[in-house]
């Protein structure tokens, strides 16, 4: 039997049809499309351990709990005040990095460690207004900064730790995390 070129072209074109219909394509050579990569995201630091390179180590830091603030010197020009981080609470970990005397508040290290700055600089992190690594350093009540003479105190030229204080008031240490510490100072205006 023989069939009809004309009936074998319409089978062939209805076919045709039928597959475009159902979502195919002419039979055309396609590029073939390369796989798309999606990149790794970079892990997020643990905001509980210091940076890499810090300097400040195992057993690291808990949390800042509180800074300590005291009358350090008593000048004619003016008064100045220091600040000691406290981390905790933990007993653990302050008798582990050398205070035996049971306390769960401590500081990040023991005075004359070479780790002692730079975990009070992660534990304190940066002033807010100095962009120094210590406390935020302000005038109580109302939390003004701390930028000379005329707001009655000011940042310590040196060391962010420290303030001087020119007027009698409560003057306040904060850290990153908001922990803070603050002493009245009892000065002729």
């Amino acid at each position: 039997m023989r069939l009809d070129p004309s009936v074998l072209l319409f089978a062939a074109a209805s076919a045709l049809a039928v597959h475009v219909a159902c979502g195919g394509s002419p039979a055309t050579p396609t590029t073939p499309v390369p796989p798309t990569t999606v990149p790794t995201p970079a892990p997020t630091p643990d905001p509980g351990i210091p940076p890499a390179g810090s300097g400040c180590g195992e057993p690291y830091p808990p949390e800042l709990a509180k800074i300590n603030v005291k009358l350090h010197i008593k000048a004619p020009e003016h008064f100045t005040l220091d600040s000691t981080p406290l981390v905790g609470p933990d007993p653990a970990y302050c008798a582990l990095i050398g205070y035996t005397d049971g306390r769960s508040l401590c500081p990040v290290r023991m005075e004359g460690s070479p780790e002692r700055v730079p975990c009070e600089s992660w534990a304190a992190g940066n002033a807010r207004d100095t962009g120094r690594a210590g406390p935020t350093w302000t005038r109580e009540p109302d939390g003004t900064l701390c930028t000379g003479p005329a707001s009655g105190c000011q940042n310590h030229s040196n060391n962010q730790y420290a303030l001087d204080v020119y007027r009698g008031g409560t003057y306040r240490a904060t850290g990153r995390n908001g922990a803070y510490g603050q002493v009245y100072v009892d000065r002729p205006q």
